[in-house]
C-alpha cells in the first residue's frame, strides 16, 4: 500500500461505503485479524486499506472486545467487516449494532443459506433484522429511524463457499438478492474434499469465481501477502484481503533466520 493511494482514502467523516465503491468500480484492500488487538486495527487504517475484517468465527468474538476493535476503526476512517460463526444469528446482531460496515457468513452451501445471511443483516422487508435504533450503529439514538434504516441498506453481505456442494452452487449463491461478494474458503474447501492436490482446489477455486462474475458479484480473495495480492488483482478480484497472521509470522521467520546468517550463527 502506497503513501500515495492512503492521501486518496476518503474523508472519515460522511466516506463512500464499501458497497457505494464496489459499485463504482473500486479494487478494495483489507486485513483479516483473528488477534484481538485495537494497535493492529489502528496501524491498517494509519497505512491506508480499506477495511479490516475481524474474525469472529476463528478468532475471539468477545463484544466488549470488538466494540473497541470498532472505536479504533471510527478513529482512523477505515471499515469493518465481521466474519461470525454459522449459528450465531444474535452475535451477527450485536455486530451490526456496533457498527460493522458488513458481515461474512461462512458456509453458505445454497441459495437458501444465502438467504438466511441476507436475512440476518438487513431489516424488512429483505431481511429479519431486529429493529434499533439506540445502538452505535444508531450514534445511540440521535438518528431517525428512516435514516438508521437508509445507511443499514449499505451493510455489506460476503457469503463463504467452503464445500464441493457450494462450489457447484456458486452461480445460485452469488445471483441470491442481497448477496454483495463471494469469498472462498480454500482450507475448509480442501478439507471438504479429503484434501486433494492444490491444482485441483485451484480449479474449484477459479470455477466458484466465475459463477460468482457471471453473476455480477464481487470476489473477495485472502491473499498471504504482496505478491498473492497481485495474482488476484489480475484474476479481477475485487476485494483483496491479507491474512495478517500469516504475513506477521512469515516476516517473524525471515527476521529470526536471515539470509546473512549461517546454520553455525544461530543461537542454541
Amino acid at each position: 500500500m502506497t503513501a500515495a493511494r492512503a492521501d486518496r482514502r476518503p474523508a472519515p467523516a460522511g466516506r463512500p461505503s464499501l458497497k457505494a465503491r464496489l459499485a463504482a468500480g473500486e479494487r478494495l484492500y483489507g486485513a483479516l485479524l483473528r488477534l484481538p488487538s485495537e494497535t493492529l486495527v489502528e496501524m491498517a487504517g494509519v497505512a491506508g486499506l480499506d477495511y479490516v475484517v475481524i474474525d469472529c468465527e476463528h478468532g475471539p468474538a468477545d463484544m466488549t472486545v470488538l466494540q473497541h476493535h470498532m472505536t479504533a476503526a471510527a478513529a482512523r476512517g477505515i471499515d469493518v467487516l465481521v466474519r461470525v460463526g454459522t449459528s450465531e444469528p444474535a452475535l451477527a446482531l450485536r455486530c451490526l449494532d456496533l457498527g460493522a460496515a458488513g458481515l461474512i457468513h461462512p458456509h453458505v452451501d445454497s441459495a437458501r443459506d444465502a438467504r438466511r445471511a441476507v436475512e440476518a443483516v438487513h431489516y424488512p422487508p429483505l431481511g429479519t433484522r431486529g429493529f434499533a435504533t439506540y445502538s452505535r450503529a444508531g450514534r445511540f439514538g440521535t438518528v431517525s429511524a428512516a435514516e438508521h434504516v437508509a445507511a443499514s441498506r449499505d451493510a455489506l453481505v460476503v457469503a463463504m463457499i467452503e464445500t464441493d456442494k457450494a462450489v457447484a452452487a456458486a452461480g445460485e449463491i452469488a445471483a441470491s438478492e442481497g448477496v454483495d461478494a463471494v469469498l472462498v474458503g480454500p482450507a475448509d474447501l480442501a478439507a471438504d474434499c479429503a484434501f486433494p492436490g492444490p491444482d485441483v482446489i485451484d480449479g474449484l477455486v477459479a470455477s466458484a469465481h466465475r459463477a460468482t462474475h457471471a453473476a455480477g458479484r464481487a470476489v473477495m480473495t485472502i491473499v498471504p501477502g504482496v505478491e498473492g495480492a497481485r495474482e488476484a488483482e489480475r484474476a479481477g478480484a475485487e476485494l483483496v484481503l491479507y491474512n495478517t497472521t500469516q504475513v506477521l509470522m512469515d516476516t517473524f521467520r525471515s527476521l529470526a533466520a536471515p539470509a546473512s546468517r549461517g546454520e553455525g550463527d544461530r543461537p542454541s
